[in-house]
């Protein structure tokens, strides 16, 4: 039942981020409700599906865990090393500097390096799916920026070399913080474990 609504929290999630791709529909819907009620759909949907997505997955480790590989324990320490530069990356995509100028899009980078991070030290089902999806719609989104004609929103001014240290500081505690803290609490699952 947790795989289930996991893919369904999925299909809810990627919907939403997916429509913002398709600007004509995504304009006509904002000149239709307003960017106001647009944006309170696209949080509660997006939201919902998050909900949906952390709930069933909990559920599926919880009752319904499906083995389909298992990854030699390399995986984990290399996964754990694409990790500080995957929390970098998302970073640096708020605090612009000259690796959000190189890259232009440092989220979608670290999204992928997250997925396909995760995608190497997980060998079941439900983390195959979910890390999967993520990295896939990565990629999609990457690719569909290459064709869209309008930014999406006002341009964010870019910083130079202090914003990079800066946005690198602000990754590793992040990093620190989601390896210690977050991920043996949260999830469940100690980043050094066995």
């Amino acid at each position: 039942m947790g795989l289930l609504v996991m893919i369904l929290g999925l299909a809810l999630f990627f919907a939403a981020h997916t429509f913002t791709t398709k600007r004509e529909a995504r304009a006509q819907a904002i000149a239709r409700l307003g960017e106001g009620t647009y944006k309170i759909l696209y949080a509660v949907v997006s939201l919902a599906g998050l909900a949906l997505i952390v709930w069933g997955f909990a559920q599926y480790r919880a009752t319904g865990w499906i083995d389909v590989w298992y990854p030699p324990k390399a995986m984990k320490h290399i996964t754990v090393a694409l990790m500080l530069p995957a929390v970098i990356l998302v970073v640096a995509s708020y605090i612009r500097g000259r690796i959000y100028a190189t890259l232009k899009h440092p989220m979608l980078a670290g999204i992928k390096l997250w997925a396909a991070a995760h995608l190497l030290a997980n060998g079941d089902l439900g983390s195959i799916i979910l890390f999967g999806s993520f990295l896939g719609w990565a990629v999609y989104d990457r690719i569909s920026l290459k064709h869209r004609k309008d930014a999406g929103g006002p341009p964010i001014p870019v910083g130079g070399a202090t914003n990079d240290l800066i946005a690198v500081a602000v990754g590793v505690v992040a990093y620190l913080a989601l390896a210690f803290a977050f991920h043996p609490v949260v999830i469940g699952v100690p980043v050094m474990g066995a």
